[in-house]
């Protein structure tokens, strides 16, 4: 017998680029699914929210700044026991506010190969993709 189907959780996810070409991971509060573990910022779309309006709203809510411009990066589908997620990656090279962990969380401006463990399950691919994306590309999106 078949379980029902899934319903798809929508994450936007911000990758955060410095100029020096370090980007920002933050830990997943201790209290949700995979609890300490390294992640890009960002969270759930909410009813009639598009990728960017949701990345803007969490990454104030969660880490305190308000971002520029956010460039679609790629899409990937994650099956995680406890959801079904659509992850909407998002570059993001600008921003204001002083990153404050809002949630408990810790943060570290990192480069690649990523040093920070455990990392998420569906962040471990776009790590990858970033390492090997070509250097003209991360400038800009």
């Amino acid at each position: 017998m078949e379980g029902k189907p899934r319903t798809v959780v929508n994450v936007a996810v911000g990758i955060l680029m410095r100029a020096d070409g370090h980007y920002l991971l933050t830990t997943r509060p201790s209290d949700k699914d995979y609890g300490g573990y390294w992640e890009f910022p960002g969270g759930k779309l909410e009813i009639g929210e598009t990728v960017e309006q949701a990345l803007r709203r969490e990454l104030q809510e969660e880490i305190g700044i308000t971002i520029g411009q956010a460039y679609n990066l790629r899409v990937d589908m994650v099956d995680y026991p406890h959801a079904l997620v659509r992850l909407h990656f998002c570059k993001v090279l600008d921003w204001a506010g002083e990153l404050t962990m809002r949630e408990g969380q810790d943060f570290v401006w990192t480069q690649l190969p990523c040093q920070a463990s455990p990392i998420l399950p569906g962040t471990l691919p776009v790590l990858a993709w970033l390492e090997n994306m070509p250097a003209d590309h991360n400038d800009a999106a």
